[in-house]
């Protein structure tokens, strides 16, 4: 087996890559290793080669993630052109994982095709079948058919909705697999009324979601197991945003992080952050809203890495 530097490949392995440009919140340290491989069959031969030992992550478009300021050990694996593609078939559409949601969204819907709800989801087809991603009362799980992967070991398979387990905001995906892509079954509509429904979701997200600051997406999961439905009716409960403004902490903020004013369960970097003062203030709104309301709010966004390192070279605390 090999170490990453001795495997011969035809994208791109670009060692001690900085991070922090890579994500929304813009924050965190190094990988050891970034490897964009060119095609499927360059991630199979990379990790059929690479030594067992070595650590994989997967990285989407860091739209839902914060690396932390000691960077990620091992390789991370990041999708590119190769893996961005939309096919459309009958009712059916199969989308490369680094395609964004939003692109898929617009092909659908050109085509007649309803998958309108990924149209507002921020990052890419794989993050939104790993996390099984939703909005509007809709998720990845009631129309995926099948997903694509390339195990750890370098096999390419294909792998059923059962296969993946899906749950509020969690799927079964084994560590260190790497999803290339995916075919979903969409109910068909009239093209001009599924562009309508995107742009009223778009000017309701805009009108509620910080997002021309630099956020993460919803920082915690809904305690109630489901997101918001957009609708009139819809009960808040035990959304994540109405326990934190129950608890006093909407605008609260620790260094350069800052729970949004806009809405409360938006983590925003206000400009200086670290990846650890917005990991130190995600655990404090935790502390709070469970000292206030008893809840245990559990993080949506994904935290990875390790911490940057002290003084002294050991890891702060």
């Amino acid at each position: 087996m090999a170490r990453p530097q001795e495997i011969e490949i035809r994208g791109a392995l670009t060692p001690g890559r900085d991070l922090s440009r890579l994500t929304w919140l813009r924050v965190g340290g190094p990988a050891d290793y970034l490897f964009q491989p060119a095609d499927l069959e360059d991630l199979q031969h990379f990790l059929a080669e690479l030594d067992a030992e070595v650590p994989v992550f997967v990285m989407g478009v860091g739209s839902n993630l914060i690396v932390r300021d000691g960077g990620i050990r091992g390789v991370v694996i990041r999708l590119g052109r190769g893996f961005n593609g939309v096919e459309i078939e009958g009712t059916r559409v199969t989308a490369g994982a680094a395609c964004p949601d939003s692109h898929v969204a617009r092909k659908a819907a050109d085509a007649g095709l309803d998958l309108t709800f990924l149209r507002t989801i921020p990052g890419s087809i794989g993050g939104a079948v790993r996390m099984n991603a939703g909005c509007y009362g809709s998720y990845v799980a009631d129309v995926l058919v099948e997903a694509h992967a390339v195990t750890r070991e370098g096999r390419a398979v294909t792998l059923s909705p059962e296969d993946l387990e899906f749950a509020y905001r969690h799927s079964a995906l084994p560590e260190g697999w790497v999803l290339t892509g995916a075919t979903f079954e969409a109910q068909e509509g009239d093209p001009e009324a599924l562009v309508a429904r995107m742009q009223a979701q778009l000017d309701q997200r805009d009108a509620s979601q910080p997002v021309k600051d630099r956020s993460a997406g919803s920082t915690f999961r809904n305690p109630a197991g489901f997101s918001s439905t957009g609708r009139a009716d819809d009960v808040h409960d035990l959304k994540a945003w109405k326990l934190i403004d129950e608890a006093g902490l909407r605008g609260f903020s620790i260094g350069g992080a800052q729970m949004s004013e806009k809405h409360s369960n938006f983590m925003i970097n206000t400009g200086e952050a670290t990846a650890r003062d917005l990991e130190d203030l995600g655990e404090e709104v935790r502390k709070r809203v469970f000292k206030s309301r008893g809840i245990e709010l559990h993080w949506e966004i994904m935290r990875v890495g390790d911490p940057a390192p002290g003084p002294d070279g050991g890891e702060t605390t």
